[in-house]
This record gives C-alpha cells, sequence and structure tokens, in this order.
C-alpha cells in the first residue's frame, strides 16, 4: 500500500477542504480517466483496491497512472482509553481529494474496456466520479 517514504512530522491536524481542485483537473498522462466530483479522503487501501481492480479488468495490457498519493496521517487512539492524554499513534496514510481532481488515467485500451474498468475502480472509492475522455481522442 501507498505511504511517503518519510515526513517532517508524524502527525497532522484534520484541516479544512473546500473549493474546487486547483492542479492535476486535467487528463496529463492517459486518454481516459475518472475525475471526483466531491471532495473526501480516499486512504491507500481504497486506491490498492481500485487499481486491482481496473489491472484485473484490463488483463495487464495498456497502462495506468494513479494521479493522488496518501499523503495525509490519520491517527487513532486504541478501543477502550480513557479521553485525554494526546492524540493517537498514526493509524492509516489517506489523499485528499477536491472536486475536479483526476484520480486515474488509462490508456493503451478500446473505450469500451476502459470505461468499464474505471465504473469498476469508481465502485471501490468513497467519492462520486464521472468518466472523462481527452478531447482529442479518436477511435482508430
Amino acid at each position: 500500500m501507498l505511504q511517503p517514504k518519510k515526513q517532517k512530522y508524524r502527525k497532522q491536524q484534520k484541516g479544512k477542504m473546500k473549493g474546487n481542485a486547483q492542479r492535476g483537473n486535467q487528463l496529463a498522462f492517459g486518454s481516459f480517466g475518472i475525475k471526483t466530483l466531491q471532495e473526501g479522503w480516499i486512504t491507500s487501501r481504497q486506491i490498492e483496491a481500485a487499481r486491482q481492480a481496473v489491472t484485473r479488468h484490463m488483463k495487464r495490457e495498456g497502462q495506468i497512472w494513479i494521479r493522488i498519493f496518501p499523503d495525509k496521517p490519520v491517527t487513532k487512539k486504541p478501543a477502550e482509553v480513557r479521553m485525554g492524554k494526546g492524540k493517537g499513534a498514526p493509524e492509516y496514510y489517506v489523499a485528499r481529494v477536491t472536486p475536479g481532481r483526476i484520480m486515474f488515467e488509462t490508456d493503451g485500451v478500446p473505450l469500451a474496456i476502459a470505461r468499464e474498468a474505471l465504473r469498476l475502480a469508481a465502485q471501490k472509492l468513497p467519492v462520486t466520479t464521472k468518466f472523462i475522455i481527452r478531447r482529442d481522442y479518436s477511435e482508430k
């Protein structure tokens, strides 16, 4: 699963997510992609599940780009621990996404296969998504 190799600080505050994606909102590598329509946190497990769904459906043909990376640590206190005594230990990592962010891109497969593969990936994610196609794409 994805997680940072090293960080400046082990723990982070929750923060606010407002506005639309200012970067990562255009197709950069592939001809097809899924774009998020909501803001949310996507865990490294969810990203990995989506990646597996895409590669299995595409039968390891074509190429996939994951455009999000889980770099935010989420902490959790152990079960049945009383209030206070500081913040819990980092439990897992999440990627923050805002509306308009491209999460996955694919290329090298026909439109029908890419659409179905990315639909399967979208089912693994906790946000609503939209399938997008490159503007200058044409079936050969």
